[in-house]
């Protein structure tokens, strides 16, 4: 009797440790698995404890290290903000209000900047925000934070951050680093928000902020009117990966200077919707536009300002290997369509530390849904 009731026990006992151990085995590889998953996943991202699970889904990050760190904390993102170049420029008129109404043929470039940005504790009522580039403003004036401020005011989230912004694009370059800066902003606080504005209201926001955030809310090119901030996307995008160069001089030039130069008899006839616009769209390749379709009304103001731009410029022209040269937005960068065919020979003329910078970029552009990724 006893050994009857003894082996139906010591068995129960068996199966019941099997079972637990089993149960263990299974949560393990569970957990274990999805970790995994994780880190390798582009569009969903979640990140398991042993009390919840949280899910974020992230645009585009800037690199795989990004990404794993993304996922280590769901609160963070960090995104490339990239620049731009004017195709063309024409300024059409002055208006009533002191602004001018242009026309330009906007494309993003794969030279810029990175932003890290984290959420912060609802508590402490102000965001934070760092950066790497002396003289770059850390208080309300800055445009990343204005962003900000404005996305909280327009969608009622009331969710503050901490910036930290790694800074290359120079200032003053007619590159728009500042405005891609506050469009970028945008975006990722969208994104760690739980997305609670679309892309139409955020193109239309941004207006607020100044002329040129519009665009870099487009997917890479996008032809500008008003004072840039009225956009027509062009879809699909100009291709991704033609070459450029830019060329960058240490000094500085205001857009309000360049505008107090400006000679009105000087400005191109070219049409803008009907000649310089079609021109680049329907060219195989914008290093096949004519040359006098690359038109920017403000290098002649700029030139008077800065002699040594128009001289920088007549250079660059007879670098073998470009196909056009001309001056990005107010100045004072220059970019160059193509590539030097002796590049070491073009790096020791142009590249100096004491007078000017150079950088090799690429035209870019993003897909719907995501941001601009660095090439």
């Amino acid at each position: 009797m006893s050994v009857y009731t003894s082996s139906p026990r010591r068995f129960l006992s068996t199966i019941y440790l099997l079972f637990v151990v089993l149960v263990c085995y299974c949560c393990c590889t569970q957990v274990h698995g999805f970790s995994r998953g994780t880190v390798h996943g582009q569009s969903v991202w979640k990140t398991t404890t042993t009390t919840s699970t949280v899910t974020t889904r992230f645009a585009t990050v800037s690199s795989t290290s990004s990404q794993e760190s993304s996922t280590a904390a769901s609160d963070t993102l960090t995104l490339f903000s990239p620049c731009k170049i004017n195709l063309f420029l024409r300024i059409l008129r002055k208006r009533e209000d002191g602004y001018h109404d242009l026309a330009s043929l906007f494309q993003a470039i794969g030279f810029g900047d990175t932003l890290e940005l984290t959420t912060t504790n609802i508590d402490q009522g102000k965001d934070a925000f760092t950066c790497n580039m002396p003289g770059v403003p850390v208080d309300d004036t800055n445009l990343v934070l204005r962003a900000l401020q404005l996305m909280r005011n327009k969608t009622g989230v009331q969710q503050y951050f901490q910036a930290n912004l790694i800074k290359q694009v120079p200032a003053q370059a007619g590159l728009g680093g500042g405005s891609a800066n506050a469009a970028t902003a945008m975006w990722a606080s969208n994104e760690l928000m739980g997305r609670p504005a679309t892309l139409e209201q955020m193109i239309e926001w941004s207006g607020e902020l100044g002329s040129d955030i519009t665009f870099f809310l487009s997917r890479g090119t996008a032809y500008c009117t008003g004072r840039g901030e009225i956009m027509t996307p062009t879809e699909p995008p100009l291709p991704t990966g033609t070459e450029l160069c830019i060329v960058k001089p240490n000094i500085g030039l205001s857009t309000p200077s360049v505008f107090k130069e400006l000679n009105y008899d000087e400005l191109s006839e070219l049409d803008a919707d009907n000649v310089l616009l079609p021109a680049f769209l329907n060219a195989n390749g914008v290093e096949n536009v004519p040359s006098e379709y690359y038109v920017n009304d403000l290098e002649p103001p700029a030139f008077r300002c800065v002699p040594e731009l128009g001289e920088l410029k007549a250079k660059l022209q007879k670098v073998p290997g470009f196909k056009h040269v001309m001056m990005s937005g107010s100045g004072t960068s220059i970019f160059c369509i193509g590539e030097p065919d002796d590049k070491e020979a073009f790096l020791k003329e142009f590249e100096d530390a004491n007078e000017r910078q150079v950088f090799f970029s690429e035209f870019i552009s993003r897909n719907e849904g995501e941001w601009f990724q660095r090439p």
